[in-house]
């Protein structure tokens, strides 16, 4: 089977070209501009490639819902030349191939379920952290989708009791992405993630809104395992900061296996950065199967 998979980004566009099994045969990198510039690349990658389905996972937010007038589109983004934009009718249109569709934080998580270190596993949950924060959750084998799909990067916090900065969010302000996500990090601190690895008191307070979103998510989803990604995740130390934090906020209240190995619990991705597009490949897969 020959397939096609992109992994949309707000900066770059990851096409690639694989099969059922998750093998990568081929990839280019595609810089995000508008649509009018970008599409026609992407087409253009795609028409000669002979693939039987194309997988997109895409930044957000979206249409998942197949009943609705606007099922695969890009809707409110904040990148606005990217508003309404109707990405899976333009590859529907040009490929005339099925197409599946979903968040690229919703892709990572199903890479990692279909063959990496949640598979096997009912219910899990993918975060990024880096330029924003974003939840891929599988419940009960499946990617969780309702009136939208998930937007857990968006989860309220409770403040950091040294903490006084008002937060990034526009919406928000103090939500986990208005605390969390880079750009914050960067704005409370008044230098990038990168340059702060020494200063302990950032990761410790990075730490603290991570882990109380971790014990939210615990309470509320269940899930067998957790994973970490994104760009706060590269710092090497954080881990065993979060996996703490977790530890103390939950104050004991959770009685399982897993609360008593949080170091195989709480993990990183393991599917070398090819999680999201795996994913796409896999987004493919079931779309071919549920046209047949």
């Amino acid at each position: 089977m020959r397939l096609g998979a992109l992994e949309a980004g707000g900066t770059k566009m990851v096409c690639a070209i694989g099969n059922e099994n998750g093998e990568i045969f081929e990839r280019v990198s595609i810089p995000t501009e508008t649509p009018e510039i970008t599409l026609p690349k992407l087409i253009d990658y795609f028409k000669d490639k002979e693939i039987e389905a194309l997988g997109i996972g895409c930044f957000g937010p979206i249409d998942v819902n197949r009943d609705s007038e606007t099922y695969g589109y890009i809707t409110t983004t904040p990148k606005l030349a990217w508003v309404n934009c109707d990405i899976v009718g333009a590859f529907k249109k040009a490929l005339n191939i099925p197409v599946g569709f979903d968040t690229d934080v919703n892709g990572s998580a199903l890479g990692e379920s279909t063959w990496g270190i949640t598979k096997g596993l009912k219910n899990s949950v993918y975060i990024t952290i880096g330029t924003g924060v974003g939840m891929g959750i599988m419940s009960n084998g499946k990617l969780i989708h309702g009136m939208l799909h998930p937007e857990a990067g968006h989860i309220l916090m409770r403040k950091h009791p040294e903490d006084h900065y008002e937060g990034k969010c526009p919406y928000h302000k103090t939500c986990l992405e208005g605390l969390a996500a880079g750009p914050a990090i960067e704005a409370r601190w008044g230098k990038k993630g990168v340059e702060l690895a020494d200063r302990k008191e950032v990761w410790e307070m990075e730490a603290y809104y991570i882990g109380q979103a971790l014990v939210d998510l615990i309470l509320v989803l269940s899930p067998e395992r957790i994973i970490l990604g994104g760009g706060v995740m590269h710092q090497e130390h954080m881990m065993p900061l979060v996996r703490e934090e977790v530890r103390k906020q939950l104050g004991g209240y959770i009685k399982t296996k897993e609360m008593e190995d949080l170091e195989h619990y709480i993990v990183l991705p393991s599917l070398n950065d090819n999680q999201g597009i795996m994913g796409a490949l896999k987004l493919a897969v079931d779309e071919l199967e549920l046209e047949k």
